[in-house]
């Protein structure tokens, strides 16, 4: 058969990024509207792809509700494609379980139109997490289309020639690491290859000798794609008539005005045998690495940190919660739901959580993360109250003026933690006496000393602190707001193992003493300290010497500071010429005490007094206007210094493995980047980073193509390097940006902040609020472990560290729920959960899995009580696939494949 030119008339819409949301909102409105004109007035005129993301459809219609029948019409008839997802996110930079909220929410909101493009689309991530095809088949889907990973990609998406593409073709075999294979199609010409169509013969026939051309150079079928459109593109109006054109002067090429759907089909219908397969992760790493874009990992690291709470909250915390308190007959708020991952998916298009837009977008994406936050704890609150008040806390009625409270722990693991607790001991209401009256009484109060017991009556040592009186309020359902003031104390204590997917219940009770234990004091010196399984030393540097006693590793120098000039952009970091890193390694702490010690922890902090150049000399800014390449700037850093104070504080928990950190400072210096490092002396060719739905192993060393002296990557959470003998990992929450160091240690670097005053790209769009002159923060934590066959081990444990328990306090009553519970058990060697929810469309209890390891497992699992319902195997969508056969009291046992991503329904008894 002779050529197939398939035409697919796009417009890749970025929702913000080179200017705020409301004036690319304008000219969406503008492109809606003159599509829906051609689409009257045109009947060949086919169809039209909405950029794979139905957030648009949101957007026009919020402005133009009156057009909604037209919009449907033509989404019903085919002639405008929408989904598969909410919004294009990027795929390394959201979470594992957001990723799959965007599917869901995109055929959510697909569903009243009566079509979804079953297309994974990915125009523009900036590279491609490696369970892709596994993701995409598991939504029913057999192609992923892709821009970026698998070429050599310059400035301004420019495409390079090389000789290192990983398929000579655009089309591929595209394979997850648990074996899932889809058909991966390249944008080789990227998505504007087939833009602006001519209609005038001359210009015409120019055209299309050279786009066809360079469609044929890495078709594999003689089905060749050209993509009518760009970033913010309005609609060719004319298309039909170059169609006509195109037709007329090359009689033996058919020019089809086509769609994905149509187009994948017949790719597939005359694939060769000899399509390359491609593994994992796409991120063009057969390239100079000058363009991957992965610095956009660390482009205002305060709003990853926002986005990485955020997502915690509503997968970790609030489904979970508001699922348990389902079981007990409470309603699942979906709608809640729904509105607060919309709001929160709102910051994750790739141009949004990359960082990499004006300063106008990133102000707005605060407001957003502030208002799903919100939300999710609104949630949260409600449902643990709720199931707070269904415990049985009767077992405390023998204490006099007994304080109760519930501890949640809503992750997959049992959890022993440090339990901080602010408890009213009395309340007066506001309608009960003047304020000032309430607030001297309420003063007048006498409070001994106490303890916190458990439901069996043991006492745990815990330190009391009294809070003096605060105003609060309460809000019932039934009548009016409940003003009061309540004498409030706040007790901390080293719970005991909260089992997983359940709670503990304590008192404090007054007048009542711990039990005499013979626990020592943590401290072993002015600068050391000691538990059962780690010991640490603070040098006179600041770093640490770190000793595992099980495995008998010794980890000296972590916890040093490098800090460099950065000549690049919200996309790309650039280490001025010839300049030297400047660390901590040399420099003195200026103090190190002892400020927390009570309640089987201690903390020391730390303090770095350091000076560090104030920015980039005056030439940056010249090279920025001028636009001169990143890679040719000459500026250097400033002579001019300014102060930054580094106060690191060092955390030791007893009967813990772990040992965490807590770094601030206040950032007045530009166009820099600070790092904390942790050399690891482990003798490796390869570390491993936590990926979405994957651990992922890396290579130390790049590949001979690449060039640029920066090797860093995407974390989501943690990153590590391992041996046989021993094992060093990494945790962090919203530091998503790390590189291994060539230096001979394999040290770990995680950069902390990175500081630039452009956006970049393919204008001058100056960005002074990317400097983030500030305050900023973030907590570590370091895992040591005795080598990679304890990996998963370390990984849960960092999963268990980032999910916060949740305290509630409550009454003496008498309810149905025991003082200890755990709504279901499982168990599966490799096996790491990563949510438990309900389902939007059938109310089935929903709990997922990923078999982190490359080795076959079983996952078991029971049934939560009272037991009568039917668990089903599933998918990311949450579809009842197979019933599971299992026997009342026995859990199920399910063969997982290595890296596979399992999905469980429950059906409750209606």
């Amino acid at each position: 058969m002779g050529k197939v030119v398939h035409v697919i008339s796009h417009t890749h819409w970025d929702r913000e990024w080179y200017m705020p949301y409301e004036k690319h909102h304008v000219r969406l409105i503008a492109l809606v509207d003159e599509l829906l004109d051609v689409l009257e007035r045109d009947p060949e005129f086919r169809s039209f792809h909405l950029d794979g993301q139905t957030i648009m459809l949101d957007d026009y219609l919020q402005v133009r509700p009156e057009r909604k029948e037209e919009l449907e019409r033509y989404i019903r008839e085919g002639r405008i494609r929408i989904g598969p997802w909410y919004i294009l996110q990027d795929e390394f930079l959201t979470s594992a379980e957001a990723n799959v909220r965007n599917l869901l929410v995109g055929r959510q909101d697909a569903k009243p139109y009566g079509r979804w493009t079953k297309i994974g689309y990915f125009p523009d991530s900036f590279g491609n997490i490696g369970q892709a095809p596994q993701l995409v088949a598991q939504a029913g889907m057999e192609a992923a289309v892709f821009g970026r990973g698998v070429k050599p990609t310059g400035f301004n998406n420019s495409v390079q020639q090389s000789d290192s593409y990983e398929s000579p073709y655009s089309e591929m075999i595209w394979e997850s690491p648990d074996g899932t294979r889809v058909l991966g199609i390249l944008f080789a010409n990227w998505y504007h290859n087939g833009m602006e169509i001519p209609v005038q013969d001359e210009e015409a026939a120019r055209y299309w000798k050279e786009r066809i051309a360079a469609a044929e150079q890495y078709a594999s079928t003689p089905h060749l794609l050209l993509m009518n459109g760009c970033d913010h593109q309005p609609v060719q109006t004319d298309v039909s008539e170059a169609l006509a054109t195109a037709r007329r002067l090359y009689p033996d090429t058919e020019f089809v005005h086509s769609n994905f759907e149509d187009y994948v089909r017949h790719v597939q219908s005359q694939l060769p045998d000899t399509l390359n397969v491609i593994n994992g992760e796409l991120r063009s790493l057969r390239s100079d690495g000058w363009y991957t874009l992965v610095n956009t990992a660390s482009s205002h690291v305060d709003l990853k940190q926002r986005n990485a709470t955020g997502q915690t909250l509503l997968e970790k915390v609030a489904e979970p919660i508001a699922a348990f308190a389902s079981m007990q007959g409470e309603a699942y708020p979906h709608h809640l739901f729904t509105y607060a991952w919309k709001t929160l998916m709102q910051n994750h298009p790739h141009d949004s959580i990359c960082c990499c837009s004006v300063d106008e977008v990133h102000m707005e994406m605060i407001t957003r993360f502030e208002k799903s936050r919100q939300v999710t704890e609104a949630i949260i609150d409600e449902h643990a109250e709720k199931l707070a008040a269904r415990v049985n806390t009767s077992c405390f009625a023998r204490y006099e003026k007994a304080l109760p409270f519930v501890a949640f722990n809503t992750s997959g693991w049992p959890k022993q933690s440090r339990i901080t607790v602010d408890l009213e001991v009395e309340r007066a209401l506001l309608s009960a006496g003047k304020a000032a009256e309430l607030i001297e009484k309420l003063s007048s109060l006498p409070l001994s000393s106490g303890c916190v017991v458990t439901e069996t009556g043991e006492a745990l040592e815990a330190s009391t602190e009294d809070l003096g009186v605060r105003f609060a309020y309460k809000l019932p359902n039934d009548r009016f707001r409940e003003p009061y003031y309540a004498r409030i104390i706040r007790v901390s204590f080293m719970s005991d193992p909260i089992p997983a997917l359940g709670y503990c219940t304590y008192a404090w009770v007054p007048e009542v003493k711990s039990a005499e234990t013979a626990a020592t004091s943590l401290v072993t010196s002015p600068h050391s300290m000691e538990n059962e399984w780690l010991s640490v030393r603070i040098e006179d540097n600041g770093t640490l010497t770190l000793h595992d006693k099980h495995s008998q590793q010794t980890y000296t120098g972590l916890g040093w500071f490098e800090d460099t000039g950065d000549n690049g952009n919200e996309y790309v970091y650039v280490k001025p010429q010839g300049e030297a890193a400047l660390t901590t390694k040399r420099l003195e702490m200026s103090s190190c005490e002892l400020v927390e010690e009570s309640c089987g922890s201690a903390t020391f902090e730390i303090v770095h007094q350091w000076k560090i150049p104030s920015e980039a000399n005056p030439l940056l800014q010249n090279e920025i206007e001028a636009m001169v390449p990143i890679m040719e700037r000459k500026a250097k850093r400033s002579h001019t210094t300014v102060p930054l104070i580094i106060r690191t504080r060092v955390t030791l928990e007893r009967g813990a493995r772990l040992l965490k950190l807590s770094v601030s400072f206040n950032n007045k210096a530009k166009d820099h980047r600070l790092r904390i490092c942790f050399p690891t002396s482990i003798i490796a060719d390869t570390h491993y980073a936590e990926s979405v739905f994957e651990i992922a192993e890396r290579n130390n060393e790049p590949y001979p193509e690449w060039v640029n002296p920066s090797y860093c990557h995407h974390q989501q959470t943690f990153a590590g390097i391992d041996s046989d003998t021993a094992g060093f990992m990494v945790s962090s929450e919203g530091l998503h940006e790390y590189e291994v160091l060539r230096d001979g240690q394999n040290t770990i670097a995680v950069t902390l902040l990175r500081s630039v005053g452009e956006l970049g790209d393919w204008g001058v769009f100056p960005t002074p609020d990317s400097q983030c002159l500030d305050w900023h923060s973030a907590t570590l934590t370091i895992i040591p472990y005795s080598g990679r066959l304890s990996r998963i081990d370390a990984a849960s444990e960092a999963y268990r560290q980032s999910i916060p328990l949740v305290v509630r306090q409550t009454e003496v009553h008498s309810r149905e729920l025991p003082p200890t519970h755990s709504w279901f058990h499982w168990e599966g060697e490799g096996m790491l959960l990563t949510t438990v929810k309900a389902s939007a469309e059938t109310g089935d209890l929903v709990a997922r899995w990923f078999n982190a390891s490359r080795r076959h497992t079983v996952l078991a699992i029971d049934s939560p009580a009272p037991g009568d319902g039917v668990w089903y195997k599933s998918n990311i969508m949450e579809e009842r696939l197979q019933q599971l056969d299992h026997t009342a009291g026995n859990p199920i046992h399910i063969p997982v494949r290595p890296a596979e991503i399992v999905t469980l329904v429950y059906a409750q008894p209606k």
